[in-house]
């Protein structure tokens, strides 16, 4: 009987030990069983509650709102760079406030720092910062070429190697992997995953990098696509990115859906848009927000003006009479989430103004218009 008594009572010890063990220590595996259902709308139905919240926030302000944005807006500007306190940017400088939109980009994410010379850690505590401010934070990838090393320029045959069963698949997923890992160090000051818009393979329509128009297949495109997402999402777990997706410069809803993944495999039909350098241009950009903002709407996407601008904004007016007057043509050009504008590398490149630029003050002047939105007005980004 004594006998009995133990064993049912080392049983029970081993029991409760094993659950306050895997409570305080849980393995992926338990933590995918654990895994519950958020979401119906997303291309990963068991995002993390503050990225639900954050398209969801984004839908909001898609209604009649215009959250501005700039790459790498903390990490340099016209003659500086990050102090350390992530406390700096020209856009800053100009208008007092920060952008809504953060965009960074993990090109040589297999070096210490990416193309352009940002340090990952610096890339990572930016990201932070921002989130923390309530920012929103956007990663394109200017990858090199996965089969001849070279950038991302290097358009040479590529995307076909590197699919399942291809000569260099599992060199690149070794690349996604240092992304994954990238991504999933990405985290609050509560432990929680920073929710994250990544844009990959962008302005694929075209034909400057490895994965457009003139190296690869709208096939094999659509298969690369495809093959990422379900790397990042099934594979290695990550659930705090929205996936969008975003040809350049386009004229019809046909040249919109070249290489289309479905709507199963985006979130947000963006559009990058570089024409915006003259009057007679306008109407066309007008056309391709009301052509990409209709197609979002049909399907119950965001859309947005992933990338725009022209370099040195030779155009002292450019951002109210070229910009906002295009976003705010009509109900459909206004339904555009974001808009966010290239770097500010130097005097001789850059796409935001600066103090003493010679479109700043019109910049304000966007600034305080009651359309636009930046940092500051950003209430509960991910509640």
């Amino acid at each position: 009987m004594l006998k009995k008594e133990l064993m049912k009572f080392f049983t029970y010890f081993i029991v409760i030990c094993t659950l306050i063990y895997c409570s305080e220590n849980p393995s992926k595996s338990e933590e995918e069983i654990g895994a519950t259902k958020t979401n119906d709308f997303l291309v990963d139905s068991l995002a993390t509650i503050q990225t639900v919240a954050l398209y969801q926030n984004l839908k909001e302000f898609a209604k009649n709102k215009v959250l501005f944005g700039h790459h790498e807006t903390t990490a340099y500007g016209i003659d500086w760079k990050d102090n350390g306190f992530g406390d700096k940017s020209d856009v800053k400088e100009v208008c007092g406030d920060f952008p809504a939109v953060y965009g960074w980009d993990l090109g040589d994410i297999q070096l210490s720092e990416n193309l352009v010379g940002v340090k990952f850690t610096t890339t990572r505590r930016l990201i932070t910062q921002a989130y923390e401010r309530g920012g929103i934070n956007t990663i394109s990838m200017h990858l090199d070429n996965p089969v001849t090393r070279g950038d991302a320029w290097d358009n040479s045959t590529a995307v076909t190697n590197i699919l399942p069963n291809g000569s260099h698949n599992s060199f690149y997923l070794k690349t996604l992997d240092l992304i994954a890992d990238f991504l999933l160090t990405l985290k609050g000051a509560g432990g929680e995953y920073i929710p994250i818009i990544f844009r990959p393979y962008h302005e694929h329509n075209h034909t400057w990098a490895w994965w457009g128009k003139s190296a690869t297949s709208e096939s094999e495109y659509i298969q690369l696509w495809k093959m990422t997402i379900e790397y990042l999402r099934d594979t290695h777990k990550i659930h705090h990115l929205i996936y969008a997706i975003s040809p350049q410069d386009i004229s019809s809803q046909e040249e919109y859906l070249y290489a289309y993944p479905g709507d199963e495999y985006v979130d947000i039909l963006g559009m990058d848009v570089y024409e915006l350098y003259k009057a007679q241009n306008i109407d066309k950009f007008i056309n391709g927000l009301e052509i990409v903002s209709n197609l979002a709407e049909s399907k119950n996407k965001i859309s947005a003006l992933t990338e725009v601008g022209i370099e040195n904004v030779t155009i002292s007016n450019w951002w109210t009479e070229y910009l906002l007057k295009g976003l705010s043509e009509n109900s459909s050009t206004l339904r555009t989430a974001w808009a966010l504008v290239w770097r500010n590398k130097d005097k001789n490149h850059h796409f935001a103004p600066y103090p003493g630029h010679s479109s700043a003050d019109n910049f304000i002047r966007f600034y305080n218009s009651e359309l636009t939105i930046f940092e500051s007005d950003l209430i509960d980004t991910y509640k």
